[in-house]
């Protein structure tokens, strides 16, 4: 029987304070995450990044036990999963490859062939595209498959993205109904659809493909909701001065408190497993931010995690795609070919000069925060929110 190697991708988190940091700087060391037109770069302003936002990164942490859940439940995820294909008659197992934290790519790769694996399915646990998430870690596995003959050899499938699939919405749309049935009056309460925001500059001059994923996505669990209950799609988690998709949370929670909303159901659209962006920034700041609006009975929908719906959900994407062609890595991470390029490989082809402005601008402020902190102990990152 055909072993099948079904890889996970996902983020990553720090498991424990002391991770934090490390984490950090993984993550602002990708140009796809921040870009700069000299790559030189890249590791010292991620160092000083990574550097000035731990003390405030680990503080949250902290209020959520000290350290993020997200490796744990992404490997039950995988178990699950696995556990799945087996009884569908599926050879299958199972690895997850983080990008910023362990279990590294490389780690899933190395398993996989001391595993004798015969072919790959890629299944990033992100239900939309954006270059900063699937796009990066499609990118990553790329690499390690050009560098190493064995892997290269085996027979891989990507699967770009997967906000449509019916049993993603229809686990959605149950998680959501619970809540929905749990407010005082479960048809006038407002559905706020909270989503992972990403710079403006990729959609408009890359051609990332998520703000019309995610829209579509929202829609689509409505859908599938059958209510007729209020909604709003909002992003959250932005980080320094350059303009990121909005609207942004923050202001869409005041602004329908101060139109009168008293229950609200929100959904962490673009997250399928609790973490940070779930336990600390909703369920503690934006609930904050909600209630000192007006808003009276602030409810959050949970993750997926492992709900039967959506594990079944994901076995359904990986034998579909086992019955389908081929799909290679730079297939998956394609972008519209009016663009061609991800955003750091303008900087090989020539300047670009809105982005020429913002990366240069946070590179001088960068540098320039540090040299203040050093003197003064305070420095314009507070204002940019990385301190």
């Amino acid at each position: 029987m055909t072993r099948v190697g079904v890889v996970l991708l996902n983020l990553g988190g720090p498991e424990r304070i002391q991770d934090v940091g490390p984490f950090l700087y993984n993550l602002f060391a990708d140009p796809e995450i921040i870009r700069l037109p000299i790559p030189a770069l890249q590791k010292p302003l991620a160092w000083l990044i990574s550097t000035l936002r731990s003390r405030r990164s680990q503080e949250a942490y902290r209020s959520i036990g000290g350290g993020s859940p997200l490796r744990r439940i992404t490997d039950q995820q995988a178990r699950e999963l696995q556990s799945v294909l087996r009884q569908r008659g599926v050879e299958a197992t199972t690895y997850v490859a983080m990008r910023y934290w362990h279990p590294f790519t490389e780690s899933a790769v190395a398993d996989m062939k001391a595993d004798a694996i015969d072919q790959v399915v890629v299944l990033p646990l992100y239900p939309q595209f954006s270059i900063s998430t699937s796009g990066s870690s499609f990118r990553e596995l790329q690499r390690l498959r050009q560098a190493d003959e064995a892997f290269a050899r085996l027979p891989l499938r990507a699967i770009r993205s997967w906000y449509e699939h019916p049993g993603y919405l229809q686990a959605m749309a149950q998680l959501i109904g619970r809540e929905l049935e749990a407010c005082h009056d479960p048809s006038r309460a407002h559905v706020f659809f909270s989503a992972h925001g990403v710079p403006r500059s990729y959609v408009d001059e890359a051609g990332d493909p998520y703000q019309r994923e995610i829209e579509a996505c929202a829609a689509l669990i409505m859908e599938r909701l059958g209510r007729g209950n209020p909604w709003t799609l909002a992003y959250q988690s932005r980080v320094g001065p350059v303009e990121w998709l909005r609207p942004y949370t923050e202001e869409a929670l005041e602004e329908l408190g101060a139109g009168g909303v008293q229950e609200l159901v929100v959904v962490p659209i673009s997250f399928v497993s609790e973490h940070i962006e779930t336990l600390e920034e909703i369920d503690i700041e934006y609930r904050h931010i909600a209630t000192e609006a007006g808003v009276a009975n602030f409810r959050r929908v949970p993750a997926l995690d492992t709900d039967p719906t959506f594990i079944a959900g994901l076995a359904d994407l990986v034998q579909a795609s086992l019955a389908g062609p081929e799909v290679d890595l730079e297939q998956a991470a394609a972008l519209p070919a009016r663009t061609k390029l991800y955003p750091q490989e303008k900087w090989v082809w020539g300047w670009n000069n809105s982005s020429e402005v913002w990366n240069g601008r946070l590179a001088m402020l960068g540098f320039s925060a540090f040299l203040l902190e050093l003197l003064s102990g305070r420095g314009p990152l507070h204002a940019l929110g990385l301190l």
